[in-house]
């Protein structure tokens, strides 16, 4: 049930977010990396809007579905590389967080893959699509409408 719709919206809030999205984009951080971490913490946030978007964005990049459908689950799997099991332990350490540290053994693994300019993009990442999440769930946009642009 949508609670605000599209023109509800302050002017200029979206606006100054997608600057943030194009920021991350000219990164250099593999986009299909930074789909993979926004649809991982969509989906532990419950954010159905967010898990259609990111899923149909991963489709087109040619994602399998077998890596797809085992997202939620890829710790049982074999299917992940040793970077993006880095990056998505670190997506759901962000994501989840508490009122204790971060888990430094999961921050110091990112550095075998990445420059410390680097995680500053994949924590923007995270930070960001939990902020997404947080505002669709709380507008109660529609899933399932989104459609691919070039990506």
């Amino acid at each position: 049930m949508e609670r605000i719709s599209f023109n509800d919206i302050p002017k200029g809030m979206f606006e100054k977010l997608r600057d943030l999205e194009t920021f991350i984009e000219n990164s250099g951080i593999n986009r299909k990396i930074e789909f993979l971490i926004k649809l991982r913490v969509s989906q532990i946030n419950g954010c159905a809007y967010c898990v259609d978007m990111h899923y149909k964005e991963l489709k087109h990049l040619k994602e399998t579905e077998l890596r797809l459908y085992s997202l939620n689950v890829w710790r049982d799997t074999h299917y992940f590389s040793d970077l993006e099991r880095a990056v998505l332990d670190y997506a759901e350490e962000l994501t989840n967080i508490k009122n204790t540290p971060l888990n430094e053994a999961i921050y110091t693994k990112l550095l075998d893959f990445y420059t410390r300019e680097e995680i500053c993009f994949i924590s923007l990442i995270i930070t960001q699509i939990n902020t997404w999440n947080r505002l669709m769930k709380s507008f109660g946009f529609t899933p399932g409408n989104y459609e691919v642009q070039n990506l």
